[in-house]
């Protein structure tokens, strides 16, 4: 069996400069990130300006950290409304039946008041 190997490669420079601008607009550090996710502040200063890749587990932490959505870095192509619509579901998967059911009836009180907004 031929390996072909892929050309894609990961540009993570747009990913480092969110991760930066969430950072400051938590008024945090690079030495408190650093601090946070055990890593040298050089490490820190290197994925979020020169687009250096994280591990995986680093990449994770502050995704999750800065509540930063991936799929507009992984997906550049994805439509606005296909990125919502995937963070949405991935939101729902997370609810109990009872909460599901609650947002089940915002979504039909949504669409039953179409058109009478402004009327």
């Amino acid at each position: 069996m031929k390996n072909e190997k892929s050309e894609r490669k990961f540009d993570f420079r747009p990913m480092g400069l969110a991760i930066k601008k969430a950072r400051e607009k938590k008024g945090m550090t690079q030495e408190q990130l650093a601090d946070i996710i055990g890593r040298d502040t050089r490490t820190v200063m290197y994925h979020e300006n020169d687009g250096q890749h994280p591990s995986l587990d680093i990449f994770y932490q502050l995704a999750t950290m800065f509540d930063l959505s991936v799929d507009e870095y992984f997906y550049p192509d994805m439509s606005a409304d296909e990125a919502a619509k995937k963070r949405i579901n991935i939101l729902l998967n997370s609810l109990s039946e009872s909460e599901l059911r609650l947002v089940e009836g915002i979504i039909n009180a949504i669409i039953e008041n179409r058109g009478t907004e402004g009327a």
